[in-house]
This record gives C-alpha cells, sequence and structure tokens, in this order.
C-alpha cells in the first residue's frame, strides 16, 4: 500500500469525488448489426465506438464482446473473455487506449488533435501517477 502525506490523501479524495459526480457507465452492450460497443451514461447520454478503434478489442470477436462488466463505480468497463479495461472518463475525451498504444495507432488525427491527445494522456498519468 502506498503512503501518502495528509495533503495527498486530501487531494486524491476530492479528485475521486469529482469523478464520482462525472458522468459514468450505467450500462454496456455489443451491438453487432452497428459493430459498436454502447455505453449508457448515469446521465443518459450513449457513447458508441468501434471495437477496433479500441485498445485491446482490436481482434475481438462478437462472442469476447457479448460479457462487459461494469467496474469501479461506472468508471471502467471490462472485457473478462479478453481481460480488457477501458477508463469511461478517458472515452468521453475520445481516448480508446493507453498512450503508448495511441502513439501506436494515430488514426488520422490532425496535428492539433494528437496535440491535445498527448497532453490529456500526460496529464492524467501524472495526475494518476500510473506509467501507462
Amino acid at each position: 500500500m502506498v503512503n501518502l502525506s495528509p495533503k495527498a490523501f486530501t487531494a486524491a479524495k476530492k479528485r475521486g469525488e469529482a469523478r464520482m459526480r462525472g458522468p459514468r457507465a450505467e450500462s454496456a452492450h455489443y451491438d453487432l448489426t452497428r459493430n459498436r460497443i454502447i455505453v449508457r451514461l448515469t446521465t443518459g447520454i450513449e457513447l458508441g465506438f468501434c471495437p477496433t478503434d479500441a485498445e485491446g478489442l482490436q481482434s475481438a470477436t462478437p462472442q469476447d464482446l457479448a460479457d462487459i462488466q461494469i467496474e469501479a463505480f461506472g468508471l471502467g468497463l471490462y472485457f473478462p473473455r479478453l481481460d480488457a479495461d477501458l477508463y469511461v472518463p478517458a472515452l468521453l475525451e475520445g481516448l480508446l487506449g493507453s498512450r503508448r498504444w495511441i502513439g501506436e495507432h494515430p488514426r488520422r488525427l490532425s496535428i492539433e488533435e494528437r496535440k491535445r491527445t498527448n497532453r490529456l494522456v500526460t496529464s492524467r498519468n501524472t495526475e494518476t501517477g500510473r506509467a501507462r
């Protein structure tokens, strides 16, 4: 377990509370007819994306995508047959994978979109302290 100073603990707690106030996944399923993962958010909005565009789902079969679990109070999607996770707040920012993966799969983003994506991923990694 990580030892946090009281100041770091308070800051982490505030970030967690802010995330819990934001949109989270309420349900998720794979729509075979549209070839889309559909995520219904707590706001009532639905988000859809093609599985081949997301890290860990590129070569998934419809059977692999049939089981999607909502985790971390709606902040995560887990695909147990693939052992793949997606972070819902990142999906809302258009980030469909880790920084390394996005760098290897720059999907026709404009230069400005790439810069913005790199800034978002870098700030997220700095904020969480997780190397990706």
